[in-house]
């Protein structure tokens, strides 16, 4: 029975259509389609090159696997597995401090894992301004809070961020939006780092992005090795970011500062 399960969903996958390739819960792997919108890329000369954006950019626009009411059908489902896992662990769901247990996890859940019901384009589409600046922007340290998917625990940690604006910037509070967005949701950390520069570079076309975070894990804090001290950091690095290290270097040593 369980073969046949397997085979039909396999088969199903195969058959999915080709715009949902690499897409799993609203994260992309690997070199994911590039949807056709008002971004035209340009060469030195600043004249239209007529090419897609780079294979590091993601489908972002649309992302949201989530909505309110959503949320509303699937509480009672959530909650009876957590019911299920008190039992599973030797506890009793019914005595008084279990009681309404279930579903203050239920509801912590899905606060944890907000990120699939918003969109970058609705923080974003009102808090781009066109600026004749050319110099480095940075918000650093901020805090940053995630789940991650592999043991459901916390991740937490701070995000820096830098950018060199190409005639746009972003309104600096939408940087952390963004933040917010991709981290509330099941993640590993290296995947976080590169959706948030991605989503920079594509809503506004810099001459480069960096990101570096800064995170605790506490599936190797609380379980595991068990290091109470270890951190783990990440980075992602586009356009001048990557291809000069003067600019580089730059960018991490004011984070640094």
């Amino acid at each position: 029975m369980e073969r046949s399960k397997l085979k039909q969903v396999s088969q199903n996958e195969n058959e999915a259509p080709a715009t949902h390739d690499g897409s799993v819960n609203g994260h992309f792997e690997g070199k994911a389609k590039i949807p056709k919108w008002d971004v035209v890329s340009k060469d030195a000369t600043g004249e239209s090159s007529g090419k897609q954006p780079s294979s590091v950019t993601e489908s972002w626009r649309e992302e949201r696997t989530r909505s309110v009411e959503d949320n509303e059908m699937s509480l009672p489902s959530i909650a009876a597995a957590y019911s299920s896992i008190l039992t599973g662990l030797g506890e009793d769901p019914q005595r008084q401090g279990l009681l309404k247990t279930p579903w203050r996890a239920a509801t912590a859940m899905q606060f944890f894992t907000k990120g699939y019901q918003e969109k970058i384009m609705d923080v974003l589409n009102d808090a781009i301004f066109d600026e004749d600046h050319d110099e480095m922007v940075i918000v650093k340290d901020i805090d940053m809070f995630s789940m991650c998917e592999h043991h459901l625990v916390p991740i937490f940690g701070r995000v820096h961020i830098g950018y060199l604006p190409n005639k746009r910037v972003l309104g600096l509070s939408k940087l952390a939006r963004i933040v917010e967005i991709y981290s509330r949701r099941l993640q590993v950390q290296e995947r976080l780092t590169k959706q948030i520069a991605v989503a920079i570079t594509e809503a506004l076309q810099p001459a480069g992005v960096g990101v570096v975070i800064e995170a605790t894990h506490m599936c190797m804090v609380m379980r595991g090795v068990q290091k109470m001290n270890s951190k783990t950091v990440t980075s992602t690095m586009l356009g001048v970011f990557r291809e000069d290290p003067k600019t580089r270097d730059e960018f991490l040593t004011l984070i640094r500062s």
